[in-house]
């Protein structure tokens, strides 16, 4: 079975447990995801399966898109293809549903931060920035970045404006609080990574 699903962010609310304690839980349309190849130890050295979420129009996709996805004898047609790491349970054409985690389980869910374009350190690094009152003439630069004679060079890895956002980020173990079935809905607690509608990737833990 995969270890692991594909889903969609829709937004966070707020639900109570047994002891009717009100938990801040991210709502993940999660599956269903069709199978759309087998990876075998003999053939590609690994053992997986590769997952497509979200059926789409054949006119929506490229030719060599629609060419892997036939060359399997798929009747459906997925925008998203993703691998998960598997013991071999799956055959091509089966479809995966929600019901792969259990309530009270603990999964990584992987998705891409919102982006925040180009940001000095106080918002990036969370500095604290010099005087505020008029006339310091240092409010939020980065201060002091590394000596004059020697090495006369900035050294790697200091902490200076950038890019802000738009990365793969990971938050690990998040109790699954329900799964709904019927409505392809999972309930994780706390908050996952990107906006609401982001693509996210729901990964049990490693022997789950």
């Amino acid at each position: 079975m995969a270890s692991g699903l594909i889903g969609r962010k829709l937004g966070m609310t707020q639900v109570y447990d047994g002891d009717r304690r009100l938990l801040p839980v991210t709502v993940i349309e999660a599956g269903p995801c069709g199978v759309t190849a087998i990876r075998t130890r003999e053939r590609n050295g690994y053992d997986a399966v590769q997952l497509g979420f979200e059926e789409v129009q054949e006119r929506k996709l490229t030719k060599s898109q629609i060419g892997h996805l036939r060359a399997t004898g798929q009747s459906r047609l997925w925008r998203f293809l993703q691998e998960f790491r598997s013991v071999r349970t799956c055959q091509i054409k089966d479809i995966l549903k929600v019901d792969l985690f259990e309530k009270g389980e603990f999964v990584h869910v992987q998705g891409t931060s919102k982006g925040k374009g180009f940001q000095g350190v106080m918002k990036r690094h969370n500095f604290g920035g010099g005087p505020a009152s008029h006339g310091s003439m240092f409010h939020r630069a980065p201060g002091s970045i590394g000596s004059s004679s020697f090495p006369s060079r900035v050294l790697k890895n200091k902490k200076l404006p950038g890019h802000m956002g738009n990365r793969r980020v990971t938050v690990k173990k998040l109790r699954v609080v329900d799964v709904r079935v019927e409505e392809n809905l999972l309930l994780v607690s706390g908050a996952i990574p990107g906006p609401t509608g982001g693509l996210v990737l729901i990964r049990k833990l490693a022997g789950g």
